[in-house]
C-alpha cells in the first residue's frame, strides 16, 4: 500500500475506508470489514457526524464494534466531519456548532482525540474568525490534531486561511474516471465550443491543492456521477469498461483496482475514499494503490470515459 503525506506530520495510505454505510451491519460484520481493510494496508477510517439515521450513529457503531484499546487506537487514523445540520438541512460553521459536534464525535467514537477534522461542505454564512476560534480551542485541548475541508473551492479555502492559523491538510472532493470536472477543465482550458473548457468553482482546485500541500481525498471513486450508480460493468459505459477489463487482465488485478489506480496514479498524491461495506470489494479496490499506469493508459481511460483530450 502506497502512502501519501497528509499535512506535515502524517504519512497515510492512499486508500481510505469510508464508514457511512455501516448502520445496518452487525458488530462481527464491521470487525470483518475493518480487518480486511487493515490486512490490505488501510489504517485510515473516514467518518462524519451526520452518517447514519441519527447524528453520530455510524461513529457509535464503529466504536461499539471495535472496542479499541488505547494502543489499538494509536495504530489507526480516525477522520470525521462536522458542519451539516441534518434536520435543516443547512450548513453551520459557527464556533458553537463545530465544538459541539466534535464533542459528540469524541463521545460516539469513544476516543480522546480526532486525528483529522474536516468542515463538511461549505457554509455560505461562514465567519472565518469563528472557525479559527473553534480550531484553536480544539487543538489546544488536544481534541483535534489536524484540520481540513470537504468540497471547498480555492477561494473558500483562502477565505478560511485569512483567519485560521492551522494548515488545511485535506480537501475531500468527488472524483472518479467518469466524474472528473476538476481535472478535465484544466486539460481543455481555452478551447472554444466545449463545455469541458468551462472554468468551474473558481478553477484549478487540483493545482491549488498541490501548490498548498493539501491532500485531495476522492469520494465516490466508482460512481458514474452524483450518486447515480457505478460505472463498473455499467452498460452505459461499454468503451470504458472494455479498457478497464483489458488493463485489469494486463496487470492481473480486479477491474475495480484499475478504477482506483486511475486516481492514485495522479501526481497530486490523492487518497481514494472507499464507500463499500463489502470486504471483498475493499480488498480488490486496494490492489490499485500502487499500479503504475502509464501516461498512455491513464489518458486512454480518460478518453473512454467521454472526456476530450486534444
Amino acid at each position: 500500500m502506497k502512502t501519501v503525506p497528509v499535512g506535515p506530520d502524517l504519512l497515510a495510505p492512499n486508500v481510505v475506508l469510508g464508514l457511512m454505510r455501516i448502520t445496518d451491519k452487525s458488530d462481527d460484520e464491521i470487525r470483518e470489514l475493518v480487518r480486511v481493510a487493515r490486512d490490505a494496508g488501510i489504517d485510515f477510517f473516514d467518518h462524519a457526524d451526520i452518517y447514519g439515521s441519527h447524528m453520530h450513529q455510524c461513529e457509535e457503531r464503529f466504536a461499539e464494534a471495535m472496542q479499541l484499546t488505547p494502543s489499538e487506537r494509536a495504530e489507526v487514523t480516525i477522520q470525521t466531519k462536522a458542519g451539516i445540520v441534518k434536520e435543516g438541512p443547512y450548513f453551520d460553521f459557527s464556533y458553537e456548532r463545530i465544538v459541539g459536534q466534535v464533542e459528540g464525535s469524541l463521545r460516539a467514537l469513544r476516543t480522546d482525540y480526532i486525528d483529522i477534522l474536516l468542515l463538511h461542505r461549505p457554509d455560505a454564512l461562514v465567519e472565518p474568525e469563528e472557525v479559527a476560534r473553534a480550531f484553536d480551542e480544539l487543538e489546544a485541548a488536544g481534541k483535534v490534531r489536524a484540520f481540513g475541508v470537504s468540497n471547498h473551492t480555492p477561494g473558500q479555502i483562502d477565505l478560511l486561511k485569512s483567519a485560521v492559523r492551522q494548515p488545511i491538510v485535506a480537501n475531500q472532493l468527488q472524483l472518479s474516471i467518469t466524474h472528473a470536472p476538476i481535472i478535465a477543465q484544466g486539460i481543455a482550458a481555452n478551447m472554444q465550443g466545449t463545455d469541458q473548457a468551462v472554468t468551474l468553482d473558481g478553477g484549478g482546485i487540483v493545482d491549488y491543492c498541490r501548490l498548498h500541500g493539501i491532500t485531495i481525498q476522492a469520494w465516490s471513486p466508482f460512481q458514474a456521477g452524483f450518486f447515480n450508480g457505478v460505472f463498473l460493468d455499467s452498460p452505459d459505459y461499454p468503451e470504458l469498461n472494455a479498457v478497464i477489463d483489458r488493463l485489469a487482465a494486463q496487470y492481473d488485478v480486479p477491474p475495480i483496482a484499475i478504477a482506483t489506480a486511475w486516481i492514485t496514479r495522479h501526481p497530486a498524491k490523492m487518497q481514494v475514499v472507499l464507500g463499500t461495506t463489502t470486504p471483498e470489494r475493499v480488498s480488490a479496490a486496494a490492489q490499485g494503490s500502487d499500479i503504475p499506469l502509464t501516461r498512455a493508459e491513464w489518458y486512454e481511460l480518460f478518453r473512454a470515459a467521454g472526456y476530450r483530450v486534444p
